[in-house]
């Protein structure tokens, strides 16, 4: 304001009409008034880019960005390798999914061939090209999504229904041969789908666990939401909770939730909030959402969002008054998702996998989590895996460490005065 402010010069003799203003008291009201008016103009625009920054975390996208440039399909036999754009996922080892033509077209994508930081080329391995013609696919998006289904991974499965709230949520249901009294229950990532789950019906079947690969409100598969909003884990949770009461209804006795990303904090609410959380035995949590605000604090840094305006987004986000803004039904508590502040709350046996290089959610609160409650949290760091990719980088080691935890957690109880021998 003071850029637009003028004083009389010091010779300039008084008006003595109190009808006319002076020259000083003009300049005056005109910085006032141009000064409002900028500040009016800032204020609008940060709202309307705290809006943006808001409805952006709860909105889901209805098709990927195809981000990722393919620029050569060579056979090489019977086999054929694929040369693409240099960037930060496609020059991590490893296996992954490769998506294009809109999602129709599907490839297994293996090993690094070779790397050329020059031309910002890669050359890696084609496995398997499940649909599409990748010869003519010219962009698509990267994934930790491998296979498309179940019997591509060799998984024997079933499509069954789950009732919920506004109709039913398709599933694949994993059965483990004899009578599983423990189930898993898997839940994807926001933007994903239960193909993300797949990657952990293998170590499970192996540990004789019945699985249920679940689809959950606004991800596309299941029913969406009244408001079409995600909830960030406050509502999707009821959606793991009708999956808990089909696995009752169907001989389950217990369960293990898996999370990825957001599904992370779904599984940590269903935790806190189900009637049957008493039958929760264990979490398996691949890169997990642990505090919202650290999350929605980090997007707004990466994206060059200031600080005030990023909070200012949060606040629409919890407050009533942001409903009209945001478009959701009911504000969003992000403070009751915080659980580096609710550590001691968590009572939920629980194993964290997280990636100290992810881009899209910190690894710091899951290590602030397992710091702050080391008896019910166990923390295992993986590097280069990025976001929920800790499996497509270490196979091995992800499912070794899961499962042997997991016989852990499942071994049988001791009743509280049973003896032990020897």
């Amino acid at each position: 304001m003071a850029l637009f402010q003028r004083t009389a010069p010091a010779q300039a003799a008084p008006t003595t009409d109190p009808g006319v203003m002076s020259l000083g008291t003009k300049w005056a009201v005109a910085g006032a008034v141009g000064g409002g008016a900028v500040a009016g103009l800032l204020a609008a625009g940060s709202s309307a880019l705290a809006v943006y920054f808001a409805r952006r975390v709860i909105t889901p996208a209805r098709q990927r960005a195809a981000d990722q440039e393919v620029l050569a399909v060579i056979r090489d036999g019977q086999k054929h390798q694929v040369i693409l754009a240099a960037t930060d996922d496609t020059t991590v080892d490893g296996r992954y999914g490769f998506f294009f033509d809109g999602g129709k077209g599907h490839a297994r994508i293996g090993r690094i061939v070779s790397y050329s930081p020059a031309e910002r080329t890669v050359l890696r391995e084609v496995e398997a090209v499940y649909s599409g013609d990748l010869s003519t696919a010219r962009w698509g998006w990267w994934s930790g999504a491998v296979y498309p289904d179940p019997s591509a991974a060799g998984i024997p499965a079933e499509e069954v229904a789950i009732p919920v709230d506004r109709g039913e949520a398709p599933a694949w249901l994993v059965r483990a041969g004899g009578r599983a009294r423990t189930w898993a229950l898997m839940v994807h990532g926001r933007g994903a789908t239960r193909q993300e789950a797949l990657r952990a019906a293998g170590p499970a079947l192996e540990l004789g666990l019945t699985s249920l690969l679940l689809s959950y409100r606004n991800d596309g598969l299941a029913p969406s939401a009244d408001d079409g909003r995600y909830g960030l884990g406050s509502t999707e949770w009821q959606d793991v909770e009708a999956a808990i009461l089909y696995a009752l209804d169907n001989g389950a006795e217990e369960v293990v939730l898996f999370g990825w990303s957001m599904g992370g904090a779904i599984c940590l609410q269903t935790a806190d909030l189900s009637r049957h959380r008493h039958l929760i035995r264990a979490m398996v949590l691949d890169a997990p959402v642990i505090d919202w605000v650290n999350v929605l604090a980090h997007h707004a840094q990466i994206n060059r969002i200031p600080s005030l305006v990023g909070r200012y987004g949060q606040l629409m986000l919890g407050h009533p008054l942001g409903r009209r803004l945001t478009g959701l039904s009911a504000p969003v508590d992000l403070r009751a998702m915080d659980w580096v502040s609710r550590a001691v709350e968590l009572r939920t046996p629980t194993l964290i996998l997280h990636s100290v290089d992810d881009e899209y959610v910190p690894y710091g609160p899951s290590a602030l989590l397992a710091e702050r409650n080391p008896e019910m949290v166990t923390f295992e760091t993986f590097n280069h895996a990025r976001h929920t990719k800790e499996w497509n980088v270490e196979p091995d080691r992800w499912e070794r460490l899961v499962k042997a935890w997991l016989r852990q957690q499942l071994a049988p109880r001791l009743n509280p005065g049973a003896r032990t021998s020897g």
